[in-house]
């Protein structure tokens, strides 16, 4: 199996960079189309549209309609064919950015500019679409095989989202490290076919060090809506190293249970990275190697910042085995990405982590 690496062509971070926006998407194309909901418009758009417009750029405003399905996919991609453009830039949260990617696959492979308004997850640098059904059900996901040909992210746009967007992003990239260790182990494919470099490996472990080290201030900072050191250190790591880190170096179970967790009504109000957060405590409680003073870290740390590590955190206080072997079942199935794992994940085992998880996060929120 070959080593298989990728990642976007440019990416460009810092404070007020959607000023500067134009200058650079000019050198991807001339038209492009823009693709974001009100509220970000409402937040971000003045700046952007005149940035563009200095740049003399040809913009084509395009609403999204809230989620990364397929029949919003096909139709920003005819609204592209249609007006001739010849780029898809997605502005928004991850959902935004995944229908962008999409749309930009489907019209005849057209480029594709990110530009994410919250650090919430790590796909802004990818080349995934999580799929949605019009339930909000999870569906699965897919590659486009290309990585966006530009990633501007503004600092201060990030540090003045919520900073509950911003711990979720932590999340999400806490587990890059997590699961990528356990791909590493079993040799396991990444999530673009091939085996992870040591590059990849060690863009994921710079990401759990970096969070580990600096999440803590920078989500203080966040609160104050101001950009500090460490919050360009956390942004880099929530965005960029655990984009290029989950791609290169494969996912596992957080990520596996965090992606069923949306077919519970409980926890449809849950941002990714929230969900990954208990997916990886439970992943931890699952694994039969990781020391007890490691697990203990990743925990303490998720409760500092807010992350979920209990059921009743994720809106499942007192759910029964029974429903939870819904997950279990699809943990344990064909094709799951728990199966990278070096022993065998049954749906009894997947349930029994997620019930040791909720037991531990209970436990150690005792003792703060």
């Amino acid at each position: 199996m070959n080593f298989v690496f990728i990642a976007p062509r440019r990416y460009v971070q810092g404070r007020n960079l959607l000023c500067e926006a134009g200058g650079y998407i000019a050198k991807v194309g001339k038209k492009p189309l823009v693709l974001w909901d009100a509220r970000v418009k409402e937040i971000v758009g003045e700046r952007l549209l005149a940035s563009l417009k200095d740049a003399k750029l040809d913009v084509v405003d395009v609403d999204f309609k809230g989620d990364s399905t397929r029949p919003e996919v096909a139709r920003v991609a005819q609204i592209a064919k249609e007006m001739g453009s010849d780029m898809i830039v997605g502005v928004g949260g991850g959902k935004t950015l995944d229908t962008a990617k999409a749309a930009a696959a489907a019209a005849a492979g057209i480029k594709m500019v990110s530009i994410p308004t919250v650090a919430s997850t790590d796909s802004p640098t990818s080349s995934f679409t999580v799929w949605y059904d019009e339930q909000g059900n999870c569906t699965g996901f897919e590659s486009w095989g290309v990585n966006p040909d530009l990633v501007l992210v503004d600092s201060q746009v990030i540090a003045d989202a919520p900073v509950r967007a911003f711990v979720a992003g932590m999340g999400d990239a806490l587990s890059t490290w997590v699961e990528a260790r356990v791909v590493q182990q079993t040799r396991s494919q990444n999530l673009v076919g091939g085996m992870a470099t040591m590059a990849a490996m060690a863009i994921a472990r710079l990401g759990y060090d970096t969070l580990m080290e600096h999440g803590l201030a920078a989500m203080r900072a966040v609160e104050k809506h101001v950009v500090t050191p460490a919050v360009e250190k956390v942004i880099e790591a929530n965005t960029l190293l655990s984009g290029l880190g989950f791609e290169s170096c494969g996912v596992a179970t957080a990520h596996m249970i965090s992606n069923c967790l949306p077919s519970f009504p409980e926890c449809r109000g849950l941002l990714h990275g929230e969900e990954v957060g208990f997916g990886i405590i439970s992943q931890l409680c699952l694994e039969d190697d990781t020391p007890t003073a490691e697990i203990l870290k990743i925990v303490d740390f998720e409760i500092a910042v807010g992350l979920p590590v209990t059921f009743a955190d994720i809106g499942l206080e007192g759910v029964t085995r029974e429903r939870l072997k819904k997950i279990g079942d699809i943990c344990a199935g064909p094709g799951s990405l728990c199966h990278n794992h070096p022993f065998k994940v049954t749906s009894d085992s997947i349930v029994d982590a997620m019930i040791a998880a909720d037991a531990l996060g209970r436990y150690r929120k005792k003792l703060k």
